[in-house]
């Protein structure tokens, strides 16, 4: 397979599937565009036959019209016949991309994921394909007729005769060159280009982000103050670097012309025949064909500018291809129980930059452990490691007694549910939102665990109830979408779950709701809970506190708080902080 220097997916690599249709789309194309001169060289020789002295030849006359004429069809046929192969190599094309992309991505470690915009990952498989579709189905072809055409039409020229050609020349040289040197001119500002782009964009995002807080504190004119002076500079470097461009393009657009072309045609060729040098009737070829042949030079920049973008957007799909893929035990081995071992686990999203160091850890079946620690102690990075969002750099992560790399991920997945503070609803119905693990439930076990997630109540109460469709036609609350996705684990029923900051972002209301759906989901399953509030943890079995990556404290929360270690310096760290905000909130401290 073709790959760049890099070792990231090319788009010669990405074209291997249909590299041999294409090539042989493009040879026709090229015999097309050879063809495609024999009509107007007829048109020039059939009025040389028609125009020379004494009688016509009319034998010659209709044999030149009928090549003209064979030509023509010839070159609907080989066009037509390129084209269609072209499309249909497309089609394979985007499908074999999306298909690798999509095989690919469901490989790739979820933690992966978490690091990188869905837009950009959407991008990729949408537009970017677009783009290289673009390429494959139509530049591919033009660009080979916008080639070969020129190359045939000039020689034929030239064998007519090459002073009219070399003087023909004159004006095409001279605009290819002015084009030539505005495409590198305009090449090298590309950079600074983008960075305008992305300075005004910023500006943007810094204007719309934050309009409440300069509003809220009389900022509001310095904010558009400083957002018109972006948008001014932006349009100066702007206007200047298209001027510049617009100047040279006109100049070379002007030398490609017809008319520039005619005018040289014509005033070369009088000077060719009153001096005796060139037959008047020698100088049709270069009327006509002249004519044509600075058209396809000017589509060149199109047809390479979109060959560019092709290969732009096939870096970008490349890297989502290049991206670091799970290993798959080729022998999978099924683990017995749903007792959880973390022995000597190291992590590190950077080298030299442990986030986990020395994890020792056990989870007993039917028990609830709690990570607990400040922000950046490796808690949510340790919970990741259960269901693979990520494997440890050394040591190993066991269930039932299996390293989770030799458990086949579907088998993994039927072990482990997860709900996350972030919740990530589908656009689908409320109904197949819950049963995403289990597609096949029918609609009472559905209700089921909606109603042991203390959402039921809130579905059937919707115009269209468990049919509504997510966005569409009902937006649900953050501490209602957290049930949701709580109901969606029960129906998962798995042995063990892991809890991300369930209630992070609940108010008072919607965190109790969560705690009793939370209580039924975790009722005799392994459970491991990331918290940052205590008060929800105190009744777990065992609280492990994390300070940089390792565990510094381990036991139920009388125990820890009487032990008067970090877990009881965050205990009051944070019933001062829940005092504080009482104090302000009734009044006082003022």
């Amino acid at each position: 397979m073709f790959r760049n220097s890099t070792g990231v997916v090319g788009l010669g690599d990405l074209l291997q599937p249909v590299r041999r249709r294409l090539g042989l789309a493009i040879t026709l194309q090229a015999a097309a565009a050879v063809v495609a001169v024999v009509p107007l060289a007829a048109v020039a020789e059939l009025a040389r036959v028609l125009l020379a002295a004494g009688p016509i030849d009319h034998d010659r006359a209709w044999q030149v019209a009928g090549i003209a004429a064979g030509a023509l069809i010839g070159w609907l046929a080989l066009s037509g016949v390129a084209s269609a192969l072209a499309h249909h190599a497309d089609l394979d094309f985007q499908l074999s991309v999306r298909r690798r992309l999509v095989r690919h991505l469901g490989r790739v470690p979820l933690g992966w994921f978490t690091d990188r915009g869905a837009g950009a990952i959407g991008k990729a498989v949408q537009h970017d394909v677009d783009t290289m579709h673009h390429l494959v189905a139509h530049a591919a072809l033009s660009l080979t007729s916008s080639v070969i055409t020129p190359v045939v039409t000039l020689v034929y020229l030239f064998t007519v005769d090459w002073r009219m050609a070399l003087i023909l020349l004159i004006p095409i040289t001279a605009g290819v060159a002015v084009f030539v040197r505005l495409a590198m001119t305009m090449e090298s500002q590309t950079a600074a280009f983008d960075e305008a782009q992305q300075r005004i964009a910023g500006r943007v995002v810094e204007f719309v982000e934050g309009i409440a807080v300069v509003k809220l504190f009389g900022q509001a004119r310095r904010a558009h103050a400083q957002y018109g002076q972006a948008a001014d500079d932006f349009a100066r470097f702007f206007l200047a670097w298209v001027s510049k461009g617009y100047r040279a393009s006109a100049v070379s657009e002007l030398l490609l012309s017809p008319v520039t072309v005619l005018l040289a045609v014509l005033v070369g060729g009088t000077a060719m025949v009153t001096s005796g040098r060139l037959a008047a009737t020698e100088l049709l070829p270069f009327a006509i064909l002249g004519l044509g042949l600075a058209s396809p030079l000017q589509a060149l920049h199109y047809y390479s500018h979109d060959a560019e973008k092709a290969s732009v957007a096939a870096k970008r799909v490349g890297s989502l291809l290049a991206a670091p893929v799970l290993e798959v035990a080729r022998d999978p081995r099924r683990p017995v129980g749903a007792r959880v071992e973390l022995a000597a686990v190291q992590y590190a999203y950077d080298a030299g930059r442990p986030v986990l160091n020395g994890i020792d850890l056990v989870l007993e079946p039917g028990t609830v452990t709690a990570l607990v620690g400040a922000s950046g102690s490796g808690k949510t990075t340790l919970a990741k490691l259960l269901p693979r969002f990520f494997d440890p750099v050394s040591g190993w992560v066991a269930i039932g007694g299996v390293d989770v790399r030799e458990i086949a991920p579907a088998e993994l997945y039927r072990l482990v549910s997860f709900v996350l503070q972030d919740v990530q609803l589908l656009d689908a119905s409320v109904r197949d939102n819950i049963r995403l693990a289990r597609p096949d439930a029918d609609d009472e076990t559905v209700r089921r665990a909606a109603r042991a997630a203390a959402i039921d109540e809130r579905i059937r109460a919707l115009p269209l109830g468990y049919d509504a469709v997510v966005g569409r036609d009902v937006r649900l609350s953050g501490g209602e979408a957290q049930r949701v996705s709580i109901a969606r684990a029960i129906l998962a029923d798995t042995p063990i779950v892991v809890l991300d900051e369930a209630t992070a972002h609940a108010d008072a209301e919607s965190e109790a709701l969560i705690q009793d759906a939370l209580s039924e989901l975790a009722a005799g399953r392994t459970v491991l809970v990331v918290a940052h509030r205590l008060a929800s943890v105190v009744g777990a079995d065992r609280i492990v506190v994390l300070h940089e990556g390792r565990i510094v404290e381990q036991g139920r929360h009388e125990e820890l708080l009487t032990a008067g270690g970090p877990y009881a310096r965050l205990w009051e760290l944070q019933e001062d902080h829940v005092g504080a905000g009482a104090a302000v909130g009734s009044g006082e401290g003022r």
